[in-house]
């Protein structure tokens, strides 16, 4: 295939999958504005530095999510990984091996606790909804174990580093990124995309489908551990319960992006778009004086009319 063939069909591909996201790019440029309009400070580093900070950790863990959703796959076990990530972050760097053995200790957790769901998940056969919710309250009473109130000890020069004033948040986030598109060329990422879209026809053409699934599990895993490391140094402490809120919305922002539940349908783009227009949404209500109690329900809408227009215009589509 000459190299401008190639070149087609690449853009050809990318056009398909990008189908459907420009009116989320628009929603997501609106409410920016809106947000910039009612926070001016935004503009400012040191409140571009805030606020990607805040959006940080959503972005991460609806990657995690969606990571198994286009993989045909869910999880409940995200927020509990996160408190689990923040709790071994914050019992180990007073160690021997500080920073360095926290990072490595809660990366290694996440990384594990996610290829052996995945390995349950796949080679028994199970639910994942059902293995991951057992997974949940497991991985919750072994934080809550580990730390049973907030406390620890997290290095303040890391939290400075990590949630300061200089955007090292949105810069990691970009590096994250980078290194998802170089994972995407590699056969195991092709291995997501088609496993989650067609099964049967991936493993008949050579796709390791049950080592894919697992791979796809470990690498959510370790997503949100490292979002618990990174809360932990935002807040200064281990907090055994302070991922609870992630699970839903980690659903939420991805579907919001476009990523379907039966796998195959939707781009990590779309799911970060998701979480920034999820956590551009929830500021922007909060400045516009909504009770706690009108976001919850103002969210629920928008994410139900998320799901249900696009599949409306479809019906609407095929009746034509």
């Amino acid at each position: 295939m000459s190299t401008s063939s190639s070149s087609r069909l690449y853009v050809s591909i990318q056009l398909r999958r990008n189908r459907g996201l420009a009116g989320l790019y628009l929603v997501v440029a609106a409410f920016l504005i809106l947000y910039a309009l009612l926070f001016p400070g935004i503009l400012s580093i040191g409140g571009f530095s805030k606020f990607t900070q805040n959006w940080f950790p959503l972005a991460l863990v609806t990657m995690a999510q969606a990571l198994l959703m286009l993989n045909g796959g869910i999880t409940l076990a995200i927020g509990p990984l996160v408190s689990l990530g923040a709790v071994i972050a914050a019992t180990t760097m007073e160690g021997a091996l500080g920073v360095p053995g926290g990072i490595l200790a809660a990366s290694l957790a996440g990384l594990s606790i996610g290829a052996v769901i995945g390995a349950i998940v796949t080679y028994l056969r199970l639910p994942a909804i059902i293995v991951t919710l057992a997974g949940s309250f497991i991985i919750g009473g072994v934080a809550l174990i580990l730390l049973p109130r907030p406390g620890g000890f997290i290095p303040d020069w890391l939290s400075t580093v990590l949630a300061g004033h200089t955007p090292v948040a949105f810069l990691l986030l970009i590096v994250i990124l980078a290194l998802w598109k170089a994972f995407l060329a590699t056969p195991l990422g092709l291995g997501i995309y088609a496993a989650g879209d067609n099964p049967v026809g991936a493993f008949r053409s050579g796709v390791p489908v049950e080592r894919v699934k697992v791979a796809a599990f470990a690498l959510s895993g370790l997503l949100a551990a490292l979002t618990g490391l990174f809360v932990a140094a935002q807040t200064g402490s281990g907090d055994p319960v302070i991922g609870t809120p992630f699970t839903l919305n980690s659903i939420a922002a991805a579907v919001l992006g476009g990523v379907g539940f039966l796998g195959g349908k939707g781009t990590m783009r779309g799911a970060i778009c998701g979480s920034l227009l999820l956590s551009a949404m929830i500021n922007v209500m909060f400045f516009l004086g909504f009770p706690p109690v009108a976001q919850y329900v103002a969210q629920g809408l928008i994410i139900v009319g998320a799901v249900a227009v696009p599949e409306l215009l479809r019906q609407w589509r095929a009746r034509r």
